[in-house]
């Protein structure tokens, strides 16, 4: 889908969706596209009610904090988040979630011994290759418990894992804010108002 403009806003669609490899391997070609323009502000509206793999949450996380200084970005859930989607809506500057959806993470399936082990070796390097014949743990499980260590900079995963999060938490944890989005608006009409008169 083609990037809209509404607003001073340049919208950015990403559908959530199972087994959609090569359809997130596209989009985020073009969200680096989009990204390397300078933009003053970009929304990504984010709908489905799939997952998208651990993997492809931090690509996408690695290509926004790439982002240029200036860019502002909103993250807009139309649809309930679950997993990896979650820590790309976690990515805005300012963040929107239609008022009856939710954000679920589950906790993930790695034991205990074997969770902490990783989080501290995810920090340097990636963790041995278990055989499949030899573990039950899927290697895209290692890369969830990245996912969770960074949603747990916003949210206490530990407490929150399983749970679906509602726009009441959601606000209590000052993770949206309707005021911020509307000063944000406010100060693009202001900009675009002025260049208008100016030009």
């Amino acid at each position: 889908m083609k990037t809209r403009v509404k607003d001073g806003v340049h919208r950015f669609q990403l559908k959530v969706k199972s087994y959609a490899n090569s359809y997130y391997i596209d989009r985020v070609a073009k969200l680096e596209e989009l990204l390397a323009r300078n933009l003053a502000s970009i929304q990504i509206d984010l709908i489905g009610i799939g997952e998208l793999p651990a993997d492809t949450a931090l690509l996408i996380r690695s290509v926004l904090l790439r982002r240029p200084p200036a860019t502002r970005l909103v993250t807009y859930a139309h649809s309930s988040l679950q997993g990896g989607p979650v820590l790309v809506w976690l990515m805005g500057d300012v963040r929107l979630i239609r008022d009856d959806a939710r954000v679920f993470f589950r906790d993930t399936t790695l034991p205990e011994d074997e969770r902490s082990e990783l989080v501290e070796v995810l920090k340097y390097h990636a963790p041995k290759y278990r055989d499949s014949y030899a573990s039950s743990h899927d290697p895209e499980e290692w890369d969830y418990v990245r996912v969770l260590e960074l949603i747990n900079e916003f949210l206490p995963v530990g407490e929150l894992a399983g749970r679906g999060l509602g726009v009441p938490l959601l606000r209590q944890f000052r993770l949206i804010d309707n005021e911020k989005f509307d000063g944000f608006l406010a100060s693009v009409f202001s900009k675009s108002a002025s260049a208008l008169t100016t030009g």
